[in-house]
């Protein structure tokens, strides 16, 4: 008779070839953000590449908020900043975006779990157009917290957001 071992690691064994991979999967379209740096999930030589349906694809959030930049409230719709990054695997301690416009910010890592933050693909129910700080937009939930309405998140707020390099 075969040990109660034995049997749980064939069960094991068994299980495992049957379930679906988790690996990131190639862009098929676009690639509007790559994430470089300490990642352990990459589908390119060097970075986790994402078109826009496969951030579609992650759990999406939404929320309104005022920024110092519109006079009205703004709804965000994305991702959060914290399922993007895991996604990727990534792991250090800061996030350098970067942005089309060649604007540049470090996020500290923990700032994705410290707070909502999301990845915005629409704002308004709409795509964002390059011209209008797309594709994608770094934002904070505003609103939420007092100590978010303040130059330090503002500044870390990245439209037109490119990339993201894990340090």
């Amino acid at each position: 008779m075969k040990s109660i071992a034995h049997v749980m690691t064939l069960c094991v064994a068994s299980l495992a070839l049957h379930l679906p991979a988790f690996a990131l999967q190639p862009a098929t379209g676009k690639i509007i953000l790559s994430i470089s740096g300490k990642v352990a999930e990459k589908n390119t030589a060097n970075a986790a590449a994402f078109d826009l349906a496969m951030l579609e694809k992650l759990p999406q959030q939404t929320f309104t908020t005022m920024t110092p930049w519109d006079k009205k409230p703004i709804k965000f719709t994305g991702p959060l900043l914290r399922d993007v990054l895991a996604a990727a695997k990534a792991t250090g301690t800061i996030i350098k975006a970067a942005a089309l416009n060649d604007y540049q910010t470090s996020i500290p890592l923990d700032d994705a779990q410290k707070f909502d933050v999301i990845v915005a693909h629409k704002m308004n129910d709409e795509v964002i157009p390059v011209k209008t700080k797309g594709p994608l937009f770094i934002v904070y939930p505003f609103d939420t917290k007092a100590e978010l309405r303040s130059t330090v998140y503002y500044e870390r707020s990245a439209w037109q957001l490119k990339s993201m390099t894990i340090e």
